[in-house]
């Protein structure tokens, strides 16, 4: 399955963050296709289970070719709000559950199938031959063209992985949370030849000030002139520098900077520039 180098994110495009009207929605669409970003990452969840509608009721009005992009949603994740009244947040991984969620995701975006379906976050409870067998008859409909999980260990992908093929593990990464370029995450998805999805692609870094943050900004100080780039822009590249062939996943609501990280493509890391970004987020040189 071929997704764009870039993955718009939808998660605050609703009452979560930008409230766009249905015609902010469209002009956001509009603004990605224009620039080659196809595909659009959605969660059932998101916006208090409102966000797919928003997008679904923008989309329908556009006469765009469903062929023309990717839709990505996730499932998994049964959360309290005004439209669900669950007791508390809680996981839910059961065939049934999972087979209701695509079809409202389905019924809520106007579309016949999902490119790509995740389960959101693994839970203690899970049966992954009721997973898989879920999985199979979606398949089988054809509601979801691919499979994937989000926020799995190794161990909790090959668990599934062996009884159904995944597309992707869809995690976070980013200068302040490096985990995965050690756990072994990173490594699986190579080792698959498969492609990780990365979310909160730009950390805490322009959200908090600590002493990592500070570290990490003298080092882009001087990056961005020698770039030419902004501070942004290199955050994303300093991902995309892994061999992994990381896709990041980018939660803008602003046109704007859907574009400076479209223009982000272009610029290509020096290594020892990686690793001085690398020994800023950590805090020491590498062993």
């Amino acid at each position: 399955m071929n997704y764009s180098p870039i993955i718009v994110g939808t998660m605050r495009w609703g009452i979560w963050g930008a409230h766009f009207s249905k015609k902010q929605v469209q002009q956001m669409i509009s603004t990605c296709l224009e620039h080659r970003l196809t595909t659009f990452d959605h969660a059932d969840i998101y916006g208090d289970y409102s966000t797919e509608k928003l997008f679904g009721n923008a989309f329908s009005e556009m006469k765009i070719d469903r062929q023309h992009i990717q839709l990505i949603s996730k499932c998994g994740i049964e959360m309290p709000c005004d439209s669900r009244n669950y007791r508390l947040k809680s996981y839910n991984c059961s065939k049934d559950h999972i087979l209701k969620s695509v079809d409202k995701s389905l019924q809520n975006l106007g579309v016949d199938y999902l490119d790509l379906l995740l389960l959101h976050r693994p839970s203690p409870l899970m049966d992954p031959h009721e997973i898989a067998a879920a999985f199979g008859i979606l398949r089988s409909s054809g509601k979801v063209l691919n499979f994937g999980v989000s926020n799995f260990s190794v161990s909790q992908f090959d668990l599934l992985n062996d009884l159904f093929p995944l597309n992707t593990n869809q995690i976070e990464v980013s200068i302040n949370h490096t985990a995965a370029f050690r756990d072994g995450t990173l490594d699986q998805m190579m080792r698959h030849n498969l492609s990780p999805m990365a979310y909160s692609v730009m950390g805490n870094y322009f959200s908090e000030s600590t002493a990592q943050n500070d570290r990490i900004r003298q080092v882009l100080i001087n990056l961005c002139s020698k770039y030419e780039a902004e501070e942004n822009q290199l955050l994303l590249s300093f991902l995309r520098k892994h061999p992994a062939g990381i896709l990041p996943v980018v939660g803008t609501s602003k046109p704007q900077t859907i574009l400076k990280f479209k223009e982000s493509l272009k610029i290509e890391l020096d290594r020892e520039d990686w690793f001085m970004l690398l020994e800023a987020a950590e805090g020491k040189e590498v062993p």
